[in-house]
């Protein structure tokens, strides 16, 4: 708890810079109200669903981040294990199961205490960062889900870096 308290104002509200950029690179959006928009944005393996809150009581733009692979029961904990070996790789973000719709989502927090602003490079690089790393783990999911394939055997069938195209 800081001992000083300051209401501070910002010159412009996060979500805002969210709406130019999605608006910038002509993406589907919908501005459910002043802290949240949803846009979707194409990835290289699937659409990407991205969540971004503005939550003012922390001071956090937290982006979620999901694409469509609904987690059947029977391969829920070889999912779990494949978020935990995932996460162990990840520098920033992380993956995580959301039981209650029974799929997956990254998610990323960009704190922005005592009134600092954030700017659309920051911004962009969020939504940068959440977009490639699903690209990055997309099959590995695929595989655990609908290959029956073990966590460990995805991941390693996924983390090898190609050269040119086909």
């Amino acid at each position: 708890m800081s001992l000083i308290e300051l209401e501070l104002e910002r010159s412009v509200h996060p979500v805002d810079i969210i709406e130019h950029i999605a608006s910038i690179n002509d993406w589907s959006f919908d501005r459910q109200d002043a802290d949240e928009i949803s846009i979707s944005v194409r990835g290289g393996w699937s659409d990407y669903h991205v969540s971004f809150t503005w939550m003012e009581d922390i001071e956090a733009l937290h982006l979620a981040c999901a694409f469509d692979l609904k987690i059947p029961d029977a391969r829920r904990n070889e999912v779990k294990q494949l978020i935990a070996l995932i996460n162990e790789q990840l520098w920033i973000g992380h993956f995580d199961n959301w039981n209650n719709e029974s799929m997956v989502l990254f998610r990323n927090s960009h704190m922005l205490n005592g009134g600092a602003e954030v700017s659309p490079l920051q911004c962009e690089a969020l939504m940068k960062s959440a977009v490639e790393s699903c690209d990055q783990y997309y099959q590995a999911f695929q595989f655990v889900v609908w290959a029956g394939k073990s966590a460990g055997e995805a991941l390693s069938d996924v983390m090898f870096e190609t050269v040119g195209e086909a």
